[in-house]
């Protein structure tokens, strides 16, 4: 890609960032932007897939491992890129906890994690859920933009990196479902 291409989508990037920022603006867009940025949190689905686990059903606990394994999976390989493209993170205050733990902004952890588990969702059912979790998961994305947190193009290439995530596991789950 010629550098004035590439210049031209950074700046694209960079406009389209600074228009879906709310995170300086008082309102009902910034209230649930923050509800829905931290709603895509690996401890709140771990947590959340712990208590499911230890009250549900065998229904529940084979979906449970299938949804942690995912967020695993996609932790690693999120981790892994960041540390490689090293891309700094929007300015910006809000949001301190992830600026401090985690620096990088590309690509987008929370996008990944969402799509892949409406991905995954979808794939085991039950249909409701993944109806659900394919709403919630662009919501999610477009908050951690609108707090400041990434640009577009970091929620974008998270959000293709957790379906691809997605889609593989649900591939793969028919060779190993004896397994669980």
């Amino acid at each position: 890609m010629r550098a004035d291409s590439k210049d031209k989508l950074q700046k694209l990037d960079f406009d389209l960032t600074e228009r879906l920022r709310y995170e300086a603006k008082p309102g009902i867009i910034r209230s649930l932007s923050i509800a829905l940025a931290h709603s895509g949190d690996s401890w709140f689905w771990i947590l959340g897939l712990g208590v499911i686990w230890l009250v549900g059903s065998d229904f529940w606990k084979w979906r449970v491992i299938i949804l942690l394994a995912g967020i695993f999976f996609t932790a690693v390989i999120v981790m892994a890129i960041k540390f490689s493209v090293r891309r700094r993170r929007p300015d910006g205050d809000w949001g301190a906890i992830y600026r401090k733990t985690d620096p990088h902004s590309f690509p987008s952890g929370h996008a990944a994690r969402s799509a892949m588990l409406a991905v995954i969702a979808s794939g085991i059912g039950p249909q409701w859920l993944g109806i659900l979790l394919i709403i919630w998961a662009p919501l999610v994305m477009l908050a951690r933009v609108s707090m400041g947190l990434h640009y577009l193009s970091d929620v974008i290439a998270g959000a293709a990196l957790g379906a691809v995530i997605g889609l593989i596991v649900l591939v793969i789950l028919p060779q190993i479902s004896y397994l669980l």
